[in-house]
């Protein structure tokens, strides 16, 4: 089902009904400010593994997670770096995802993550206003493995087909790029582990370059 999320003074229906979906364990399409994203409820291991499903994915490539703000950060994550928190402020709500080490307490599954967990706020209102009422979604693009992210909730759909219940529509993304990606797990420096929607000369001019160090 697709439902259009494009105005906010008239997306609340649209919002619900994938609120719905979220909380009865199904896979819904939402719109951010990168590509179209593919997600499940992140504390729902059934649901996300769903999302993989869809994706023609295994658990060896852990979906991201998005949240709402900054302050849902210290819930899900131990350890954060000064020099991560730095990047948080500086481009969140933004296109840059922040690997760090996951709170052990959380129950959750999201595949072989190694005890980590890629973080994220996007800059998209109806994901924003989403987020907020769902909490944390497991979301990662919305393509089939090997295909082109979608960019619309049209071309998600011709992709994924009956394996989302619910597809958000709010016209074409705006980024069209994924985000950039940045390891802040290991003890010497971050390292950018995928080129995006923030440039490393941005990223260099937060944290300094003495902080990033090259991918191993």
């Amino acid at each position: 089902m697709i439902v259009p999320c494009l105005d906010p003074d008239s997306w609340s229906e649209s919002l619900d009904t994938a609120v719905d979906a979220i909380r009865a364990g199904k896979v819904i399409v939402l719109p951010t400010d990168t590509v179209y994203g593919v997600g499940a409820d992140a504390f729902d291991a059934d649901a996300v593994a769903a999302v993989l499903a869809a994706k023609g994915r295994g658990r060896h490539m852990p979906p991201p997670v998005l949240i709402p703000s900054i302050g849902t950060v210290e819930g899900l994550a131990r350890d954060v770096p000064a020099e991560a928190k730095a990047l948080m402020e500086a481009f969140w709500p933004g296109p840059i995802t922040v690997i760090l080490w996951s709170q052990p307490s959380l129950a959750w599954d999201l595949g072989d993550t190694a005890g980590t967990v890629a973080l994220r706020v996007p800059a998209h209102d109806a994901a924003l206003a989403l987020l907020m009422s769902t909490g944390p979604l497991a979301v990662t693009s919305a393509n089939r493995t090997g295909e082109s992210a979608a960019t619309t909730a049209q071309e998600a759909q011709r992709q994924l087909g009956d394996a989302v219940a619910v597809y958000l529509d709010a016209g074409a993304s705006p980024g069209g790029r994924a985000s950039t990606i940045v390891d802040a797990t290991a003890p010497d420096g971050l390292t950018i582990v995928r080129d995006g929607g923030i440039a490393r000369e941005a990223i260099v001019a937060v944290i300094g370059e003495a902080a990033l160090v090259a991918r191993s």
